[in-house]
Parts: C-alpha cells; structure tokens; sequence
C-alpha cells in the first residue's frame, strides 16, 4: 500500500527520530500540572518495544519473570536458569494500525543449553514501516520506498553460582529510513551501531508464610553502544541505552496453580535535554563561540560513557526530575497446570516524560510442543500505537519434539 504524503509526514514523525536529530532550539515547552515537560528522545526507538506478548501482557515487565525464549530482549542472564534444552519463539506486533495496515515489528529468539551451566541465545528483530511514497519539496513522486531497521543479537549465558547467573550480549544495529533520499539539502544514509548488553539474575526458592515460593531479581544495561547519524550533516544521537532491573514473587499454591506477581523499573542512561538561555522574542542566546547557552541542565553533547554517568544527574530539575525519569512496569501471571495462563499489568510513564499510561490484558496457551500468548493494551493517558491490535507470540518446545519423537518409536 502507498501511503499519502499527509500520511507519510505523519508517520515519520511519529516513528522516525531523524527529524530529530536535526539540531534545533526554536521549540517551547509546555507544562503539565506545573512542571516543564521534557522528554528524552533517541535514535532506534524500536529496540525498547517489548516484542513478546507475554512481557507485553504483564505491562512491559519481564527482567525477573521466569526464563524461556524471548528472555534476550529483557535480561539474557534468565537463559542461564532455564530448563530446556533448546527453544524458538516468534512474535509478531502490529503497530499504527488505527492509521495504517502495513507497519510492524517481527521478533525472532531461540536459544541452545551448553551444558549445565552455560547457554548461548541469538534473536533478531525486524521494524517494517511498510511502503511509503517519498516526494520532494515540489509534492512530485521520487518512489516507493519501504524504509526498515533491524537487530541482529547474540548471547552467552552461565550460572556463575547456585543461584545466580550472569550474561553478555552483542548487538549489530541497523536503521534505513530514508533509503538513500535526500532530506532537504542533506544525503542521508542508513545509520548503523555496534551495541551490548550485560546482565544478570538471581533465583531462590523460599517459604511466602508457609507456601512454597520462588524468589527471583534481574538488571540488565541494554544498548551499550555508539551513536547513530543517517547523515554527515547533522549530529550524532544516543541509541536507547537502557537500565532495567526488578523482581518477582512466584507462589507454588499447590500442585496446579502457580501466581507470579513483577514489578520493573527503566531509566534511559541518556543524556537529559538542557533548558536554552532565550533572550527577547524567545530567540536562544549564544556565546562568544557561537554555542548556545544553557541555562539548566548539563551539555548533552557528551560521549557515550559520560552521557551514561551523567544521566543520573543532568537533569534542568534536579533530583525530582531524574526521579520522574524512571519508569514501572507491574503485572502478575496466574497459571493452571503449566497448560494455561492469565496476566494482566499496568505501565506507567510520568506525564513530563511521555505520559505513556496503560493497563495489559493477556492469556497464554500451552501444548504439547507449541504455546500461544496473547496480549492487549487499553492507554488510560493518551493515544497509544499499540490500541485496538492484538500481539501474539508462538513459542516451540524442541525437548518436547524430541520426547514425542523417543515415545513413537
């Protein structure tokens, strides 16, 4: 299908950070309920969907929940502690789809035991933004073009403990949005990135007043990497570096029934936008130098360890704005017999960083060799690309093959 150029503009604005990364200080900002509103954005914002339907049925948790296929997107250290040999999972989310038929993210992970101790995993994931018809400044065609950005993952694993493991992960990124177009005056090129992640989990089993639980805490710092530009006119921005950690509680109520409750918590190790000096007619002040003066806030244009450090307290509003970065997720997972599953969970994003609230809804299915899981979100704040779209992941058990496989011969 090609897109309408109001569509197009829509889109990109929407999905793509290239406009932003031109440099830019004419914007105003807002307030909400009395505080300045201040988002942080970066470049390959799709690395930070939750590509799995049961994370995304619990709220977009998932550091601490129990380990199985999609485990490499929120914390590679689970692969360490689960108890299969081999598995694959594929995902698939629709995305816009209120507005378009043909965007959306794709998601495939498996992973292989070692040994005892060690597993390896790989996934990748796939960004499809569809077709769309790009003109010039004249509104006459230049093509149909299908922009799409992709990650490719790799991940080792080990126990490095009776209860705890720890894991490194490997990520090539790469983003084409503008399939070589010139964007103004600008050549554009597919930006590309070198990333990692390192991790690690914790798991005991205990008595929760006399019933039988399991205990578990995760954090993983994903999206250690280099700065991506689609052009050699404009500055380089921060990808999605990412600190995540939680736990979970799971109650064995009995031989059937099991209740997990999670909470997660991220904060983006990124630099947090300053606030410019403005002069008469709100025009931003410069220096001798011609830099622009920051009145609160620190220089954002740092490298990435510094950005990383930094991000903790560059905020214009102190230590109640750093706080207001932080986002929670919280969701519970019911299951009956290991054969079938109901979660639910809620996200929350503070209204000067996105105002991103919503409630999940989401039930799993599970075979002899296969599950199914389903999830659906209902936003309680704004608009969100994911309502009215059902996400579904379907996961392959090979032990289970291979047994069914053992009991036919």
């Amino acid at each position: 299908m090609t897109k309408s150029l109001f569509t197009q503009t829509l889109v990109l604005s929407l999905l793509l950070t290239f406009a932003s990364q031109v440099k830019t200080y004419s914007q105003e900002y807002g307030e909400i309920l009395g505080q300045r509103v201040n988002t942080i954005t970066t470049a390959v914002p799709f690395l930070m969907i939750a590509p799995d339907a049961r994370s995304g049925a619990m709220g977009d948790a998932g550091v601490s929940t129990s380990p199985d296929a999609n485990s490499m997107h929120w914390n590679p250290a689970k692969y360490a502690f689960i108890d299969k040999d081999m598995g694959l999972a594929l995902n698939y989310t629709p995305w816009l789809r209120t507005l378009v038929p043909d965007i959306n993210l794709s998601y495939l992970s498996g992973f292989k035991r070692i040994d005892e101790m060690s597993t390896v995993a790989a996934s990748l994931v796939f960004f499809s933004l569809g077709d769309i018809q790009f003109t010039d400044e004249a509104g006459q065609p230049q093509g149909t073009y299908r922009p799409s950005e992709f990650a490719i993952d790799m991940a080792y694993a080990r126990k490095l403990g009776e209860n705890i493991s720890g894991a490194i992960a490997m990520r090539y990124i790469h983003s084409n949005l503008t399939q070589g177009q010139d964007v103004g005056s600008m050549e554009t090129r597919p930006g590309r990135a070198l990333a990692a992640d390192v991790s690690a989990y914790y798991q005991r089993e205990l008595d929760w007043r006399r019933t039988p639980a399991m205990f578990s805490a995760g954090i993983n710092i994903s999206n250690i990497g280099n700065k991506i530009s689609y052009s050699d006119d404009i500055n380089a921005n921060f990808i999605p570096i990412n600190l995540r950690f939680g736990p979970t509680l799971t109650l064995m109520l009995d031989d059937f029934n099991t209740l997990a409750f999670t909470l997660d918590f991220n904060k983006l190790l990124v630099p947090t936008p300053p606030i410019y000096a403005r002069g008469d007619n709100n025009a931003p002040l410069v220096d001798d130098d011609g830099n622009y003066i920051i009145a609160e806030g620190s220089d954002p244009n740092r490298g990435v360890v510094a950005g990383m450090f930094g991000s903790f307290s560059d905020a214009p509003g102190g230590f109640s704005e750093e706080l207001n970065e932080i986002t929670y997720s919280a969701g519970m997972e019911y299951w009956y017999d290991n054969q079938f599953a109901i979660r639910g969970g809620y996200f929350h994003e503070h209204e000067t960083k996105g105002n991103r609230k919503f409630f999940t809804l989401g039930i799993g299915l599970k075979y002899n060799v296969f599950g199914l899981d389903f999830s659906y979100i209902i936003p309680v704040a704004q608009r969100s690309p994911l309502e009215n779209v059902l996400r579904f992941s379907l996961t392959f058990d090979f032990d289970a093959i291979a047994a069914q496989q053992n009991r036919g011969q």
